[in-house]
């Protein structure tokens, strides 16, 4: 981030996004097949919450779409299985649905190949259904395999940040399947951004700004499972499906990386065999709207259980239980998530007033020099913010925490003694 996006955004408190009409009038999106600068990334497209693609100019130097793919640009099954042979990796059946997703089994890697193989000498058919092979975690499993690296508009990633620091999780994935399979209507965990990079085949992508899938709900107030389902066209299902737009369609085609705004409700299809590169992550621009989901699941929880609320005395704890089992996080850890994003940006503005650069680890350094200190100042304001909320919610109040007004006053006490020294305002 330069000094004026700084400026331009350091005072803000509710990020501004536009309205999502011009999504639901056109469908088209911005293409983007030369350098674009971060702080242009940042305002045209993290800020107001906006989609676009990039071109495969920007994965073509990637070693996985040099060695995962023939010349021809198929899925290199022979090389793949040198590499990941016995690896155990999560399938997903795309013919049965399980709720609203699809069933998923742990499977050999060879054994899918074989499967993928199989099923392309037999028409795209077969008797096991159509498998897919689904975030699987494989920078997690083969760390030392460096075989693409995250593009610097994505590297801003407290997600993968913080799960990073806890060494037990990350939502880094790869995905491989055949022609046809795909992924049911939903829209990303937390509400977080997602990329998505093609290394070979091609992707349909139908996405629904922001707010239209409440018209999408049937009478049960439950989101469809497929969203070009005949069925959705039937009032008495879904009463107010003909309000919604009409979604943006997206072909994604090889080497090319899509990116998908926060809660941007998407269904996703392999056109052909497919393998891609998927990352989750969140930042200063849409915290905010991670706090907001979860506050709407506590309350679908609270809503759900609220005849037990005068009988037991830990009820609300009980909440934090069960919106964790449902969601993956509860309000504890999403205050130690702010936390450690907050830690880490500190030690990073406080070593720079010092001069020294060995007190904080080498792969944070790496993306915190590259965004810099007006970043990491910017995300500092925005985790202030937020813990801002926190201490203003009843819910959170009523939890066993850490105070964080300490953190909150080592926050501003940094942003004041850093900007002080002109630190956030060197070009």
């Amino acid at each position: 981030m330069d000094r004026d996006a700084y400026r331009n955004c350091c005072s803000l408190v509710k990020i501004p996004r536009q309205s999502y009409e011009q999504f639901c009038s056109s469908h088209f999106v911005d293409y983007i097949d030369k350098d674009l600068s971060y702080p242009k990334f940042f305002k045209m497209y993290l800020l107001p919450n906006h989609p676009c693609v990039f071109s495969k100019v920007f994965t073509e130097e990637w070693k996985c779409r040099k060695q995962w793919v023939t010349e021809e640009g198929k899925p290199h099954f022979q090389k793949l299985l040198r590499e990941f042979g016995e690896t155990p990796v999560p399938v997903a059946n795309c013919n049965a649905k399980e709720y609203n997703a699809n069933p998923k089994q742990v499977m050999p890697f060879k054994e899918f190949i074989q499967y993928w193989k199989e099923h392309i000498q037999n028409g795209y058919s077969s008797p096991k259904g159509c498998l897919y092979l689904k975030d699987w975690h494989m920078s997690r499993d083969f760390p030392e395999h460096h075989v693409y690296t995250t593009p610097m508009f994505f590297t801003s990633d407290w997600l993968n940040e913080y799960w990073d620091a806890l060494e037990v999780d990350d939502y880094r994935f790869v995905y491989m399947g055949p022609k046809g399979s795909w992924t049911p209507f939903h829209a990303d965990v937390f509400r977080s951004y997602s990329w998505s990079a093609n290394i070979c085949g091609r992707k349909k992508w139908l996405l629904y700004p922001p707010g239209q899938e409440e018209f999408l709900r049937d009478t049960h107030g439950n989101l469809p499972y497929d969203v070009t389902s005949a069925e959705i066209h039937n009032g008495s299902l879904f009463p107010r499906s003909q309000e919604a737009c009409q979604p943006l369609e997206i072909i994604q085609e090889a080497g090319e990386i899509i990116f998908v705004p926060s809660g941007w409700h998407h269904q996703v299809y392999n056109l052909e065999d497919t393998i891609s590169i998927n990352h989750n992550w969140l930042n200063g621009c849409n915290v905010d709207i991670m706090w907001q989901f979860l506050q709407n699941e506590l309350s679908s929880v609270q809503k759900e259980i609220d005849e037990w609320r005068n009988t037991m005395d830990s009820w609300h704890q009980h909440c934090q239980v069960i919106m964790k089992a449902c969601s993956g996080i509860d309000y504890k850890e999403f205050a130690s998530f702010l936390k450690i994003v907050a830690d880490n940006r500190m030690t990073f503005l406080n070593a720079r007033s010092s001069g020294d650069a060995t007190v904080y680890p080498r792969h944070l350094s790496e993306a915190l020099v590259t965004l810099g200190p007006c970043h990491a100042a910017f995300d500092l304001q925005r985790v202030a913010h937020i813990l801002e909320l926190l201490l203003c919610n009843d819910d959170f109040k009523r939890l066993d925490h850490s105070q964080p007004e300490t953190l909150l006053q080592q926050i501003r006490d940094t942003i004041q003694s850093t900007r002080g020294q002109h630190l956030l305002y060197q070009d």
